[in-house]
């Protein structure tokens, strides 16, 4: 067990709670925990709603029985009271509510405040930054981990890109190039976060510029996350479009914490699209939507097209998988990795949400704090973790 955790697990009544817990992706990270904690783990699910937690707790006692007393918590995110009572109860919190910027700060510092490791599955730069503007120094001072992008937005690019550098030697300079394929769907909530982040373009700019201000320059190492340009691929045979969201980030930032990475380091981040006419219509759709995005009223029409809280159907994600293989080179060595699990969306990053909760309320893990990646936090313990519960972590060749 990780002893910075290990002293407070007597004192507060939870080991993990999990906060929007009826929501789609909520209710899917409840479902693998009442399935895969272990018997031991005091954990509870929290939300505005009693009466949709009970039937949520219904739900989960016909998957395991011993979830028939599972403790409900009854909570508004914007009960500031309520939210610092809830995060001096648990030693692990994990949420699913956003768009994360409207609804997720209250969280984030109350946690700083407790010195309870924090969870999300957010994606919004805007959000990230700002967080840790706000609350990095004291989540330092209080020992909180406050770990965001813990769902496919970024775990398997993060622990996929320090799996590979694990391949490579050390004490050089390391260049990783990421490509990812899938064939899933998005929900409600996914849907609104990507639009109220498109929309929100002027705001991101201002975080990104604060939090430089705020961050410690990285003194005899670089480290660093460029977005590449569109190109054929010739290692995985597909278009690479560059992927402009918060993975690369991630990425950048695990590099800067551990040296592992190296003196000097580099990461671009692509989708990989088979074919050409994929590859001159994806930039368009998602310009398009940039457009849309800014005006207002179109943001919301578009946000009623897939309403939040809905998300495809357990055989739709069942048909759903998805690939991120990684090209790493330095010191004179070159390797292919891989990466792959189900469902990304929802089935996928349930299970890493969940995961990751259970790693750092039981996990022997480095001494961190502060606003981490979840390279930074958990590492190898989480790839181990994500391994045995199926998604894959390989060398595909290497030379």
């Amino acid at each position: 067990m990780n002893s910075q955790n290990e002293s407070g697990r007597g004192e507060r009544p939870y080991d993990v709670v999990l906060f929007g817990a009826t929501g789609f992706a909520g209710e899917l990270t409840a479902a693998y925990l009442a399935r895969h904690a272990p018997a031991d783990c005091r954990w509870a699910v929290a939300g505005r709603s009693r009466a949709k937690l009970e039937a949520l707790r219904e739900r989960l006692a016909k998957l395991s029985p011993a979830c028939a007393d599972l403790p409900l918590v009854v909570v508004d995110a914007s009960d500031r009271d309520a939210v610092r009572a809830l995060a001096r109860s648990t030693r692990v919190l994990a949420t699913t509510v956003g768009p994360y910027v409207w609804h997720g700060e209250p969280l984030v510092a109350a946690c700083a405040e407790a010195g309870t490791d924090y969870l999300d599955l957010c994606g919004e730069p805007e959000f990230v930054d700002d967080m840790y503007v706000r609350h990095d120094a004291l989540a330092r001072e209080t020992g909180a981990r406050l770990v965001h992008a813990c769902g496919f937005d970024s775990v398997p690019h993060d622990l996929g890109v320090l799996f590979t550098v694990q391949q490579l030697p050390e004490g050089v300079p390391l260049r990783v190039d990421g490509f990812v394929r899938s064939n899933a769907m998005f929900s409600g909530g996914t849907f609104a976060s990507a639009l109220n982040a498109m929309g929100r373009g002027r705001q991101t700019l201002r975080a990104a510029r604060e939090r430089r201000l705020h961050e410690p320059r990285l003194a005899g190492r670089r480290a660093g996350a460029p977005v590449g340009g569109p190109r054929f691929s010739r290692e995985t045979g597909a278009w690479a479009l560059p992927l402009p969201t918060i993975d690369g980030q991630v990425v950048a930032r695990s590099a800067r914490a551990l040296e592992r990475y190296g003196p000097d380091f580099r990461y671009r981040h692509y989708a990989a699209v088979k074919t050409l006419p994929m590859a001159l219509g994806g930039p368009v759709a998602v310009g398009t939507g940039f457009l849309l995005a800014q005006i207002p009223a179109a943001r919301r029409a578009l946000m009623r097209v897939v309403e939040p809280g809905t998300g495809p159907s357990a055989e739709r994600r069942a048909r759903s998988w998805f690939s991120v293989r990684f090209v790493g080179e330095g010191g004179g060595r070159r390797v292919f990795t891989e990466v792959r699990g189900g469902d990304p969306g929802y089935d996928e990053t349930a299970k890493i949400l969940a995961e990751a909760a259970l790693s750092l309320a039981f996990d022997k893990l480095p001494p961190t704090a502060g606003q981490v990646t979840p390279a930074a936090a958990m590492g190898d313990a989480l790839v181990a973790r994500l391994r045995e519960a199926g998604i894959t972590f390989r060398v595909a060749h290497a030379r």
